[in-house]
């Protein structure tokens, strides 16, 4: 294992079935081994609390000075304050304070302990040592179950301003009658395979037939026609430089992504896909929780681009 240095920090990621955990080093925001675990039979919070501490403490078994701990969460969450405020997702976790939670068990100052949205940090993870380090703007997409985005400009990633939807999300806005995630995301794949075939399949499934079943191939081309047009429509006015693709079905990228780059012609822009994949949210809340502290963000030796979540 590299070793990494005595300036690091704790980093989680927590998905939707299972919480991964690293710990990150200030230098480079390298990762060390990465634990993961399903979440918790039991569904309270203490024993999601119990996870997140045993995930924790193997993670950080070998490290030195271990800072505190940086979470990508998906949301609705009251970031600032390290609640939940999730109903659908996690409901044993409404109004859960998190910070204080951990900040117990590992023995931190509670404002050590910092969140940051789930999509955020992807893209500032790609920003900090990935597809999108030195990217004046850019936008991170993942693709998966649902939507994520989010947009940065010099580093930073933002909310509001030109060109930016509210909170950064787009799989809400209006598209073709209904809205965006209608059209990207898994449920809509396995919707048109199932018109097209009669057939309910995974979506990785469909893409590992799509060389031998027309069906499949003619689906995913009609997701990357979507794709394209979507981003063209949320994307003109804030003007990227850079649209990093990332999540579940990025994996297939070279099953939807030229239909995508057609309709994205002409915007002076590129994508790429994710070279960090599901590393990029612990990398992310790494550079965040760094950057947020003014440690490493500001020394021009530092090999990575500036980042501060807004």
């Amino acid at each position: 294992m590299t070793a990494l240095s005595e300036e690091s920090v704790l980093v989680y990621d927590v998905g939707g079935s299972h919480v991964s955990a690293a710990v990150c080093s200030a230098d480079g925001y390298r990762l060390g081994p990465v634990v993961s675990g399903r979440h918790p039979e039991q569904h309270s919070a203490d024993a999601f609390i119990d996870l997140l501490c045993s995930l924790g403490t193997r993670a950080s078994a070998t490290a030195k000075g271990v800072l505190g701990a940086g979470l990508a969460i998906p949301g609705p969450f009251d970031y600032a304050e390290g609640i939940s405020r999730m109903r659908h997702k996690l409901p044993y976790l409404y109004g859960v304070d998190l910070r204080q939670a951990l900040a117990q068990r590992f023995g931190w100052q509670p404002e050590n302990v910092r969140f940051l949205n789930d999509a955020a940090a992807y893209l500032l993870g790609e920003i900090g040592s990935g597809a999108a380090r030195g990217v004046p703007r850019a936008v991170g997409i993942t693709l998966g179950t649902g939507i994520g985005s989010a947009f940065a400009v010099d580093g930073r990633v933002v909310t509001s301003g030109p060109g930016v939807p509210p909170g950064g999300e787009i799989w809400n806005l209006p598209y073709e009658g209904k809205t965006v995630e209608d059209f990207l995301s898994t449920r809509a794949i396995q919707e048109n395979y199932r018109q097209c075939t009669g057939q309910q399949r995974a979506v990785s499934t469909i893409a590992a037939a799509a060389t031998t079943d027309p069906a499949a191939a003619k689906v995913f081309t009609e997701f990357g026609r979507h794709l394209g047009l979507a981003l063209r429509a949320v994307t003109a006015t804030f003007a990227p430089s850079v649209i990093v693709l990332g999540g579940g079905i990025s994996r297939s990228s070279q099953l939807f992504l030229p239909a995508a780059e057609i309709e994205l012609r002409g915007m002076n822009l590129q994508v790429r896909i994710s070279t960090l994949l599901d590393n990029a949210p612990l990398v992310g809340a790494g550079v965040a929780w760094f950057s947020t502290s003014c440690q490493c963000a500001l020394d021009p030796s530092h090999n990575a681009a500036p980042a501060i979540v807004l």
